[in-house]
């Protein structure tokens, strides 16, 4: 027990250190030119280093939110704006995979046509109706992938309510403080660090894996290299999968800040009581007279 609160509180301490020295030698790991600073970007990206760097972010913030009140909802508005943002942009996406549908059996169909060209602001590039068909995948990952955290903003998500709508507004506030520190923020985290390796694995090669250490990374900036996936389920099909794989960690990554959101909000609303219900969020509505096909708001 000792030797895991030694263990905790010293990678607290160094986590700070690690955060103000990344700070002020970037090029250290940002520096891409130099294939050391890559390896070193990959192991620190998926490390517990950077865990606790992130740990003792979130553990300022909260101390000072509760401290300064004001702050806090500050915070609360510019991550669930954030969110915001990023979905109601991406959402987008479906309207451009529809399209992109239409087209396809259009010209198929009817012009039986094996391959499209398509020239956007004078630049032409043409493809096959399998790689447009499969590029379907990818219109509705973007949806999926950026648009979560908006959706649980907009209150969309489907939720299962055994106890929750029974209890008092303190009540309500603990289980959501709790689900957010115990299953979002925990999933994150643990997503984060397997998908971090994963993708980074079809960028490079010699391949990378969370079992290697520093010194094993920076032996292998000698011989490392890009080697980009371009591998697509059929020859002539979708031939960037790697975007997928950066759409699961952005997944995540948005996850873990709504996790971090939704935690604050949580906590302010038990603090503040039920006055504070709800307090600055910013939900879409169809207008006056269509709350019945808002769905959950």
């Amino acid at each position: 027990m000792i030797d895991a609160l030694s263990w905790l509180f010293g990678h607290i301490g160094l986590g700070f250190y690690h955060f103000f020295y990344a700070v002020t030698h970037p090029g250290l790991w940002l520096d891409w030119s130099n294939k050391e600073s890559l390896l070193r970007f990959v192991y620190y990206g998926g490390s517990t280093e950077f865990f606790f760097v992130l740990f003792d972010i979130f553990l300022v913030l909260t101390v000072a939110g509760v401290v300064f009140r004001r702050f806090m909802w500050g915070m609360v508005r510019v991550l669930e704006g954030f969110a915001n943002i990023v979905g109601r942009a991406a959402a987008w996406a479906g309207l451009i995979m529809v399209g992109q549908q239409i087209i396809i059996i259009f010209l198929q169909s009817i012009f039986r046509l094996g391959e499209i060209t398509m020239s956007p602001f004078g630049i032409g590039f043409a493809h096959s109706v399998t790689w447009y068909g499969e590029g379907l995948k990818f219109w509705n990952a973007i949806v999926v992938g950026l648009c979560v955290s908006y959706a649980f903003v907009q209150g969309s998500h489907v939720r299962v309510d055994l106890i929750y709508s029974g209890v008092s507004h303190r009540a309500k506030k603990a289980i959501d403080m709790f689900g957010s520190l115990f299953f979002m923020i925990p999933f994150a985290t643990l997503a984060w660090m397997y998908s971090w390796y994963f993708l980074w694995r079809h960028l490079i090669t010699p391949k990378v894996s969370a079992s290697d250490k520093l010194e094993l990374m920076l032996r292998k900036s000698k011989i490392v290299k890009w080697n980009v996936e371009r591998t697509g389920f059929s020859p002539d099909g979708f031939d960037a999968y790697f975007l997928f794989k950066i759409l699961i960690l952005s997944f995540i990554a948005l996850v873990f800040l709504h996790g971090i959101a939704f935690f604050y909000r949580s906590l302010l609303e038990f603090l503040e009581g039920e006055e504070a219900q709800d307090k600055y969020l910013d939900r879409d509505t169809l207008g006056a007279g269509e709350e019945a096909y808002e769905g959950t708001h």
